[in-house]
């Protein structure tokens, strides 16, 4: 996977925004992880954001593991994220990033 932003549909202005925004994650075990804004998209209405963690030199991890939440702001705009616990609406969210994927790979062809 490249580093490159993927466009976000949900607010096609908000790539720039999220060049520089990290999200840090608590992870179960007690560790955090400290992540770039992929894109924020949406399925079935739902907002999701796909993170990528980044290294304490803001370098991709290596095996291209990417974070998928479902995404919400408050009234203030103040984000939280939300795992995704039903299969299928994983499964639904997956396939969608995917097409997100194949489409910024086809873009980049032309």
């Amino acid at each position: 996977m490249s580093k490159e932003k993927l466009d976000n549909p949900a607010n096609p202005d908000a790539e720039d925004d999220m060049a520089d925004v990290r999200v840090t994650l608590n992870m179960d075990d007690g560790s955090t992880v400290e992540c770039e804004i992929l894109t924020i998209f949406d399925v079935r209405e739902q907002n999701y954001i796909a993170l990528l963690p980044v290294d304490e030199n803001d370098e991709p991890n290596e095996d291209g593991k990417v974070f998928i939440y479902r995404y919400f702001e408050d009234a203030e705009g103040n984000p939280s994220l939300e795992n995704i616990e039903n299969d299928e609406e994983y499964e639904a969210v997956s396939d969608r990033f995917d097409e997100l994927l194949d489409e910024a790979e086809f873009e980049e062809m032309d």
